[in-house]
């Protein structure tokens, strides 16, 4: 490895991020989008300027960035804030996967795509990005009902679509006349294992943290906590996401003894994000937007009205507020490393359509990935202007 190479991009690439941050103050865009554009500007798609040792680099940073988010996102699923809006994280993250399924699966059919690939399509659809979303409500610096639903609901929504996904995968596969028990077992493992795991992790941190030091625990811990989660989740073929989320709800609601789990995570957690989006803005093709074709963009289309009518229609279930159901699915659009997690399952699962599920769910997560912090940092602002108005 060339230390001098490294440290000099590294140094660039925290300056890039610096930057990125106050262009988003200024213009109010969120600045995951700014940096997923400059990460765009110097990799593979642009410049190319990123060495391959920061490439390298990708891996660990994706992996420690989520679990953080999920840890953090944890901290929203407390008994009192479940009491007040659990009703709505269930409704609205529910609905918008049933929605996201039904309108993008039926619609892709219509236009001619087999129906078992729609189903996957479907399926691949209902994935989110917490870490965009994560930030960008950070970045808008408001509080109140609305916010804290959306930090529930992105907190669960992926467990969700990873349940539908496996689902729907054995499905497809049945009706071209194989069986897939194996890819049930193994979801059934990655969530149940997931649980079990930040609940093992969880139980213990919530008595035994905060005590060598009065007051909240230590970034040290904090630290001490994740990677442990995020690399024994690896080994035993977990989500992490979801261990990480486990993890942080479980120290929530049992710690007695500090208020705010792990609240130190949040000041060294945007170092993190700023190589994590920038590696993931280097690392997307733009070149295959434009091989998107009809098939893609009605893609993006449906998502866009599923995400709209899952929202309005879990907020109405849920008896929200009229101000608020019409932007829960907006800010909900963002996409990224689930999609494709999923999109390369269903690859080796339908070998004859993997180029089209690779092809269009890359190019779409591109898009979302892009226009997502915007729409979400716009519904949150919209929200908050009508619950301001007199």
């Amino acid at each position: 490895m060339d230390l001098p190479i490294l440290l000099i991009a590294l140094g660039g690439l925290f300056l890039v991020g610096l930057a990125a941050d106050t262009i988003g103050r200024r213009t109010r865009l969120p600045r995951v989008t700014v940096l997923l554009a400059c990460g765009i500007a110097v990799g593979g798609s642009g410049f190319d300027l990123i060495p391959p040792q920061v490439q390298a680099l990708y891996e660990f940073l994706s992996v420690t960035a989520l679990t953080m988010v999920a840890f953090v996102l944890g901290n929203a699923l407390t008994r009192g804030n479940l009491a007040r809006h659990g009703r709505a994280i269930l409704s609205v993250s529910a609905m918008i996967v049933l929605a996201t399924v039904l309108i993008v699966a039926l619609g892709l059919w219509l236009l001619g795509v087999p129906l078992a690939v729609a189903l996957v399509l479907g399926a691949i659809a209902t994935a989110t990005d917490p870490a965009a979303t994560q930030d960008t409500i950070r970045q808008s610096r408001l509080s109140g009902p609305f916010v804290d639903q959306l930090k529930g609901i992105v907190a669960i929504d992926d467990a969700w679509g990873v349940i539908v996904f496996s689902v729907l995968v054995v499905l497809a596969l049945g009706l071209g006349g194989e069986a897939a028990p194996d890819l049930l077992r193994d979801a059934a493992w990655e969530i149940g294992g997931a649980l079990m795991l930040g609940a093992a992790i969880g139980l213990p941190s919530a008595y035994l943290t905060g005590r060598l030091r009065r007051g909240e625990p230590m970034l040290t811990e904090g630290l001490g906590i994740v990677f442990l989660t995020a690399g024994l989740s690896i080994w035993a073929g977990v989500s992490f996401l979801l261990a990480g989320m486990t993890a942080g709800a479980v120290i929530a609601n049992f710690a007695r003894h500090h208020g705010r789990a792990f609240h130190e995570i949040e000041h060294v957690q945007w170092p993190f994000m700023i190589l994590f989006f920038l590696l993931a803005g280097a690392s997307l093709k733009i070149g295959v937007v434009a091989q998107l074709g009809m098939i893609g963009l009605a893609y993006v289309v449906l998502r866009i009205v599923a995400r709209l009518a899952g929202g309005w229609m879990g907020g109405a279930l849920a008896g929200s507020s009229p101000a608020e159901r019409p932007w829960y699915g907006l800010a909900l659009l963002p996409q990224a490393g689930v999609a494709v997690g999923m999109a390369l399952v269903a690859a080796r699962e339908f070998p004859q359509y993997a180029d089209l599920i690779l092809s269009l769910t890359i190019a779409t997560t591109v898009i979302f990935e892009l226009i997502g912090p915007v729409a979400t940092l716009w519904a949150i602002r919209r929200v908050q202007a009508r619950s301001d108005a007199p």
